[in-house]
């Protein structure tokens, strides 16, 4: 049965909601380490530079297209062009693809809190994190329970299950977010951890490194996968694209900067190196926070912190696919949420298990969970944003007007994104290619 087509309250719901979509483990755990890896302030001037000017397009298209159409991903495109339908599809197989290691992850989240909120904390975590993610039984438990986490704030429908928890949680996470952050600065490494990151070594500039920032761009700003398009076909019709494109990137920025604040005096401190990879807040941080005051308290309102960040992204990614299956399938938003939620349970199995019993099956020469991760960022990420510009561009006569407006900045936007931005999107899906 079809739904009637929901709308957010109002545009403060809308912003909130859009930057849950956006915030996640992006910006709180893939930006710092990423940033440490590839130089600090260098990569974070390049970044901020290709977020405001590159990606502000496809962003204001995915809005837009929403907008537009008022539907889910799959009947956008289909409306559009019936020879895109198959499109919209990739965009929904891409967003299912990255929950079945994401939501990994948010498993992983769940257990390191209730370790800090038990005081339950390891005397080595660069022991336990590897002992702990090769088990079987928590770990999938944990998968599947923070799923459901996700799953229950869709499976209630827009306003009263999607809008509710952003309204809370973002405030909420912003508030630890600055309170932790401020602590940070506190610490005796504070200012080596501010100078990391905004004293650029141009010397660490190059062609890896700007395609890196591209693609975290792309991932911190959940483009390409249908669910800010999603989330668009929501707003209400008076809504400005590209001011709200702007509003958004400047509060995912702004939580992106504060991660790296809360984090980069902690690492200086204690003599970490910054380019700790994705383990940095599963080992590196919670060793530090155990050598702090109050370890348990601080551990847990990380962990909070990134929990929060953590759902509001998954709760985007789910409803993609939900609101796909309840256009095209015909079917209610609670079986929806329930056959998703089984396919996916089914699917990051073998996700849990490449750290452990699977860690030897390999595609590509990676495990399951790096094949998903890698096929997803490097390949189908950066392949769907070229599309959807190329779509938009040449088959969406009014998105011109509608996303950017009728001005020079307008005119420069629609050039670009025709001719320029799906040939940057091209190229970095052929790098990505190049590296299997």
């Amino acid at each position: 049965m079809e739904e009637k087509r929901a709308e957010w309250t109002n545009h403060i719901s809308f912003i909130l909601a859009t930057v849950g979509s956006a915030v996640g483990l992006g910006n709180v755990w893939r930006f710092p380490y990423i940033m440490g890896k590839y130089g600090g302030a260098v990569f974070l001037f390049t970044y901020l530079f290709l977020i405001a000017f590159i990606c502000i397009i496809p962003l204001c298209v995915e809005l837009t297209l929403g907008k537009i159409s008022r539907k889910d991903t799959v009947t956008t495109f289909n409306m559009i062009n019936p020879k895109f339908k198959g499109f919209g599809w990739l965009c929904v197989l891409t967003v299912v693809l990255i929950s079945c290691f994401y939501f990994v992850v948010g498993g992983w989240i769940l257990q390191y809190l209730w370790l800090f909120l038990t005081n339950n904390i390891p005397e080595n975590f660069s022991q336990y994190f590897p002992l702990f993610a090769s088990g079987t039984t928590i770990p999938v438990i944990l998968t599947i329970l923070f799923l459901v986490m996700c799953a229950i704030f869709p499976f209630r429908g827009v306003n009263k299950g999607i809008e509710k928890a952003n309204n809370i949680m973002m405030p909420a996470l912003a508030v630890m977010l600055i309170l932790l952050a401020i602590y940070s600065l506190s610490l005796p490494g504070a200012k080596e951890g501010l100078e990391f990151m905004f004293k650029p070594d141009f010397s660490k500039f190059d062609s890896t490194m700007v395609l890196t920032a591209l693609g975290q761009a792309l991932f911190t700003l959940s483009i390409g996968m249908g669910a800010i398009l999603t989330y668009g076909s929501y707003m209400k019709q008076d809504t400005k694209i590209l001011k709200s494109s702007y509003t958004l990137i400047g509060f995912d920025t702004t939580v992106s900067l504060l991660s790296g604040i809360m984090i980069f005096p902690i690492v200086f401190s204690f003599n970490v190196e910054p380019t700790a990879g994705p383990t940095l807040i599963f080992i590196s941080l919670p060793e530090m926070f155990s050598k702090l005051p109050f370890p348990a308290v601080l551990g847990s309102l990380f962990f909070i912190l990134i929990l929060f960040a953590a759902i509001t992204s998954g709760i985007s990614m789910l409803e993609t696919a939900i609101a796909s299956m309840i256009e095209n399938f015909k079917i209610s938003r609670k079986k929806a949420t329930v056959l998703l939620s089984l396919f996916i349970s089914v699917v990051s199995i073998p996700s849990v298990f490449s750290f452990g019993i699977m860690k030897d099956f390999q595609i590509f020469g990676k495990t399951f969970f790096d094949f998903l991760d890698f096929i997803t960022s490097n390949i189908l990420l950066p392949l769907n944003t070229a599309l959807i510009c190329l779509i938009a561009g040449w088959f969406v006569k009014s998105i011109k007007k509608e996303a950017f407006g009728e001005n020079i900045l307008g005119n420069i936007f629609y050039f670009l994104l025709k001719f320029v931005i799906p040939l940057i999107f091209i190229g970095v899906l052929i790098t990505g290619l190049i590296q299997v």
